[in-house]
C-alpha cells in the first residue's frame, strides 16, 4: 500500500442509493470554495461545535460558508462525551426554533464524534428531517464516526441508545485539523483505524504497523493514507447493510466491550476510542479462548495498541458491572451479549459466549 500525496484530495463514495453522499478527503478543505460547491440551497446554515473546536475553525468555516447562505448561524457547546446528552440536544433546538430556521436549513457538524452524532440526531429529527453536512476535526470522527449515518445521544443507563440513522450530505475530512489535535486524541483515534485491519483488511494492518511511528508524528502522506483507507472499508460494509442487520455490526470490534467501560467509568473518564482500543484486545482474548486465533495474533494486537499510545489494562469494575453494561448494548439479542469476535485474522463474526468465559476474559484483561 502506498500512501496518497498529502496535496491530493480524494473521494471515498457512500452508495446508498438517492442517500448517496461523498467523502472528501484533502488538507485545506475548510478554506477551499470548491468544498461548499453543490450543497443543498437554502437561506441559513447552523454550525454546532464546542469550545474547543471552535476558536480553531469556527470562524475559518464561517467564512467560506458564507458566499453560499444568507445566514451563517453557529452554536457553541461545551466540548466532551459527558455532554452527548439530550440536555445538550435541545440546545440545537433552541438556536433552530429561535431563529425561526425553516426545513431547507442545513446543520454543519464541526469537530469530533461527540459533535457529528449530536448534530446528525439534531437534523434527523427537526422538521422531521433537514440536511447536514460532517466537518470531523478529530482522526476518530474523520475515520469511523462521520461515516455512516449513526446519530445519537447518550444515557445513563447505555451508550447511544437514543439516536437514528440519518446519513449526511457530504463529509468533509480535512486532514489539516489532525495537526492542531492533542496527543491523547490522536492515540483514541487511531484505534478506529487499526480496528479495520483484524475484521476486514490485514494488508492495512501490516501498514498500520510499518507506518505506526509516521502516524504518531502526524506525517501528512501517512494520515492521508490511513484515513482514505478507513473510509474505504467502511464505506464498502455501510453500503451492504446501511442499517446494521448483519455485515455492518463487525465495525463494532471491541465495542461491547468499550461501551461498557465508558458507561462504567461515566462518560468522559476515557475517551471513546481508548475504551474501544481496549475493548478490542478484550474482543481478541475471547476470540482466543473460543479457539478463533491464537495468543500470538493477540500479542501482536496488544504491541500494536501499546505502541498506539492505547490502554492495554482494563479497569477494574468487576465482571459482573461489565456483563450488566454489555447486556444493554444494542447488539444484545433477549438479554443475550453479542460480540464482535476475529473468526480468524481479516475476518469477523458476530456471536454470544458464556457469561463465565466473558468474565475470566474481563478479569484476565484487568489485570494482565
Amino acid at each position: 500500500m502506498t500512501p496518497t500525496p498529502a496535496s491530493s484530495s480524494a473521494l471515498v463514495d457512500i452508495q446508498l442509493g438517492d442517500r448517496s453522499y461523498p467523502i472528501v478527503i484533502g488538507a485545506g478543505l475548510i478554506d477551499r470554495p470548491s468544498t461548499w460547491e453543490g450543497l443543498p440551497r437554502a437561506a441559513s446554515a447552523l454550525i454546532v461545535t464546542n469550545d474547543v473546536v471552535g476558536p480553531l475553525y469556527l470562524e475559518r468555516l464561517q467564512r467560506a460558508l458564507q458566499p453560499h447562505y444568507a445566514r451563517v448561524l453557529h452554536i457553541v457547546l461545551p466540548d466532551g462525551e459527558a455532554y452527548k446528552t439530550w440536555e445538550t440536544l435541545n440546545r440545537i433546538f433552541d438556536v433552530l426554533l429561535g431563529q425561526a430556521c425553516d426545513r431547507k436549513t442545513v446543520l454543519f457538524a464541526l469537530g469530533g464524534g461527540v459533535m457529528g452524532d449530536m448534530t446528525g440526531f439534531a437534523a434527523a429529527c427537526y422538521m422531521r428531517g433537514v440536511p447536514f453536512v460532517q466537518v470531523p476535526t478529530t482522526l476518530l470522527a474523520q475515520v469511523d464516526s462521520s461515516v455512516g449515518g449513526k446519530t445519537a445521544v447518550n444515557h445513563p443507563m447505555g451508550k447511544n441508545m437514543i439516536g437514528a440513522f440519518y446519513q449526511p450530505v457530504r463529509v468533509v475530512c480535512d486532514l489539516d485539523t489532525l495537526q492542531t489535535l492533542p496527543s491523547r486524541e490522536l492515540s483514541a483515534g487511531l484505534a478506529e483505524v487499526i480496528k479495520y485491519g483484524p475484521i476486514h483488511d490485514m494488508a492495512f494492518l501490516d501498514w498500520i504497523e510499518a507506518n505506526l511511528d509516521l502516524l504518531l508524528a502526524r506525517d501528512a502522506s501517512a494520515l492521508a493514507w490511513a484515513v482514505r483507507r478507513s473510509c474505504e472499508i467502511k464505506a464498502e460494509v455501510v453500503g451492504q447493510d446501511e442499517r446494521e442487520s448483519g455485515l455492518r455490526a463487525i465495525l463494532n470490534f471491541g465495542h461491547t466491550f468499550g461501551h461498557a467501560i465508558e458507561a462504567g467509568l461515566g462518560f468522559g473518564a476515557w475517551l471513546h476510542g481508548e475504551a474501544v482500543g481496549c475493548g478490542m484486545l478484550m474482543a481478541a482474548r475471547l476470540s482466543e479462548r473460543l479457539g478463533y486465533v491464537d495468543a500470538a495474533f493477540v500479542g501482536r494486537l496488544t504491541s500494536l495498541a501499546r505502541r498506539a499510545g492505547l490502554p492495554t489494562v482494563g479497569p477494574a469494575l468487576g465482571a459482573q458491572s461489565y456483563l450488566e453494561h454489555m447486556r444493554v448494548d444494542k447488539k444484545a439479542q433477549d438479554g443475550d451479549i453479542r460480540f464482535v469476535l476475529i473468526q480468524r485474522p481479516g475476518q469477523a463474526v458476530v456471536q454470544g459466549a458464556p457469561d463465565a468465559l466473558v468474565a475470566e476474559v474481563i478479569e484476565q484483561s484487568c489485570r494482565s
